[in-house]
């Protein structure tokens, strides 16, 4: 008898890109929560409640956290990034 995989299970290569959830949240929540279980103070547990409210304002406005960063660098670097930095590009030099 053979088995349709595509119907056994319930995912596909296509969802291989989907983030990694944690309570509803990125993943990256999760290092935050286990900095709070193993060192239960205020500090950590705001640390948590920031990173997790930062996350949760990231989705809503529809990016996902790479995604943020890079719009986060462009945003820092301007409009003009040149190829070269200023030290490598080469100079004139008028030997006549």
């Amino acid at each position: 008898m053979a088995v349709d995989y595509e119907t056994e299970m319930d995912y596909h290569w296509r969802n291989t890109m989907k983030p990694v959830r944690f309570f509803m949240l990125d993943a990256r929540v999760a290092i935050f929560f286990m900095l709070f279980i193993f060192h239960m103070r205020i500090w950590t547990f705001a640390t948590f409640v920031a990173v997790g409210l930062f996350f949760w304002f990231l989705e809503k406005r529809g990016l996902m956290f790479t995604a943020a960063m890079r719009t986060f660098r462009t945003w820092i670097l301007g409009r003009r990034r040149p190829a070269w930095l200023w030290i490598r590009k080469r100079k004139f030099h008028d030997y006549g």
